[in-house]
């Protein structure tokens, strides 16, 4: 197959998946998870119903590809928000503020992912979904230990226990209704990561 025509062909199916996820993205927001069907997904993307057959078996493989692409686009986010911080304390507060705002917008206070908490719930146990969060726990862990070793960090409790710290608490901000809000708690979060003074005793396990 001619190099020219086989770009044309994978630019083609590159189009018409991207505009089955889009759809399937329009549905949920106006009408809910369990509005979903494949004739509105195909009538909403503008192609046949045979043709989208041919893309994906069914609507529970759709909104797990669609999840899957804002997954990406977040570790992509993220990671940008890593490379740009500045120092080591700075790509962590970087990425743990981006992390905040993230989840502000898949709570649904700007409209843009406002049934995520019930997408994950339908998703639950996705192999791909559990490795991207593997993925963004070690990128807040290797954060945490960088700071850690330049004393920027509590030594005292171990950097994974932290790292999780850090994601389950940060999660609180898909209930928010600001940014301003949001990076507030990125900050509550941020200042337990902090060493404890000195003269503080820490508690024994």
């Amino acid at each position: 197959m001619p190099k020219l025509w086989k770009e044309t062909i994978d630019a083609h199916r590159r189009s018409v998946r991207d505009a089955t996820l889009d759809a399937a993205a329009d549905v949920v927001a106006s009408r809910g998870l369990t509005a979903v069907t494949m004739s509105e997904i195909a009538e909403r993307a503008g192609i046949g119903r045979a043709t989208l057959y041919k893309y994906f078996p069914d609507v529970p493989s759709i909104l797990a590809a669609w999840h899957e692409r804002q997954v990406n686009d977040h570790l992509a986010r993220l990671a940008q928000a890593r490379a740009h911080g500045g120092g080591t304390v700075g790509r962590l507060h970087a990425v743990v503020r981006t992390y905040a705002l993230i989840q502000l917008e898949r709570g649904g206070a700007h409209g843009r992912e406002p049934h995520g908490a019930a997408l994950v719930a339908v998703l639950h146990g996705d192999r791909k979904l559990v490795d991207a969060h593997g993925q963004l726990h070690d990128m807040i862990e290797q954060l945490i230990t960088d700071a850690a070793a330049q004393g920027h960090v509590r030594g005292d409790v171990a950097a994974g226990e932290l790292a999780g710290y850090c994601l389950h608490a940060l999660a609180a901000a898909g209930t928010l209704r600001s940014k301003a809000a949001a990076l507030r708690l990125a900050d509550v979060v941020l200042d337990g990561l902090r060493p404890a003074r000195r003269g503080t005793r820490v508690p024994p396990t």
